[in-house]
């Protein structure tokens, strides 16, 4: 059965925990439970599901006539048996995640979780990072094959608007293709011949983790299919002049927190860092409107200007 199938025991759970932990109604409402628990949880279906799981690597090792490029997935059984399972492709990197992120209390900081990815064909431009814009076409489904996300034509994202922490992590990892190899298909679409195709696999905290949605129970892990087209380094969510992978302050890969006036706004969507009235733009660039570099700290304490409400 492609994609195989999820033990009912574990639909039971997760079932039970959406209509605990979000419906608000019938039963007895129990706090979301722990990152800390859960990651453990999700890591070890995650690999359960890598190692008993293949993808159409032969099709991408040695492309048939007619290759469309589409990542197919199946359960390694009977006629396929002697598939090589997807564990044997798959890499992995730690991203840390605190319940601060989901807006819970429990206090949880830096909370390890393991994202997998599988790097079908590497394309042949740059990886982008976190904070970049990409052009990218993607399915999203659980590990049983049910589709909840699909975005068939090639669209821009800025990925560090997108809900799922994992997916902008995960395509960092990929390469994207270049603007050289693009193609029209005569049809009104097209497709770049050197872009990156992988597959994404993220453990819920790196997801909505007790967030259920449409088509998601809360706790879920998602898998993506994707195909990264381009990518723009250096992206200005706010254009306010300094790029969104800086608004970064605390390097910690997560641009929700940095927030120095207080405003509720995070500095990747504030036009006025420091809060003093003056625009960001305006405290960075000389009277012809070019950027300084680096940025002017006028009482060289250290803080630049933009950053410092005590300074105009």
């Amino acid at each position: 059965m492609r994609y195989g199938t999820i033990v009912s025991l574990v639909l039971a759970i997760t079932l039970f925990s959406c209509k605990n932990d979000d419906n608000g109604s019938g039963g007895t409402v129990v706090p979301p439970s722990l990152l800390s628990d859960v990651a453990p949880e999700d890591d070890a279906e995650i690999v359960e599901f890598l190692n008993t799981h293949f993808y159409n690597y032969e099709d991408f090792e040695n492309e048939p006539e007619g290759f469309d490029y589409k990542i197919v997935i199946d359960t390694i059984e009977g006629e396929n048996a002697d598939k090589t399972p997807m564990m044997d492709f798959a890499q992995s990197v730690t991203i840390n995640v605190s319940s601060s992120h989901f807006g819970l209390s429990a206090g949880e900081e830096d909370i390890p979780h393991k994202l997998y990815y599988i790097e079908a064909r590497k394309g042949g431009g740059g990886s982008p990072t976190y904070a970049d814009s990409t052009l990218v076409r993607y399915r999203g489904s659980l590990l049983n094959g049910n589709l909840f996300d699909e975005n068939q034509d090639f669209n821009w994202f800025e990925i560090s608007n997108i809900g799922a922490k994992g997916f902008a992590d995960g395509l960092a990892q990929l390469y994207a293709g270049t603007t050289d190899q693009i193609m029209e298909n005569g049809d009104g679409t097209y497709s770049i011949a050197n872009s990156g195709i992988g597959i994404i696999i993220m453990p819920s905290g790196l997801g909505y983790f007790n967030v259920a949605r449409s088509s998601l129970p809360s706790y879920s892990i998602l898998m993506f299919m994707v195909e990264l087209g381009l990518y723009v380094e250096d992206t200005d969510s706010d254009n306010d002049g300094v790029p969104t992978i800086e608004e970064d302050l605390n390097g910690n890969g997560y641009l929700f927190d940095d927030d120095s006036d207080e405003d509720g706004l995070p500095n990747f969507r504030d036009i006025d860092d420091d809060g003093d009235g003056v625009l960001t733009r305006r405290e960075i660039t000389d009277e012809n409107g070019v950027i300084i570099l680096p940025y002017p700290d006028a009482d060289n304490d250290g803080v630049p200007d933009y950053l410092d409400p005590d300074t105009k």
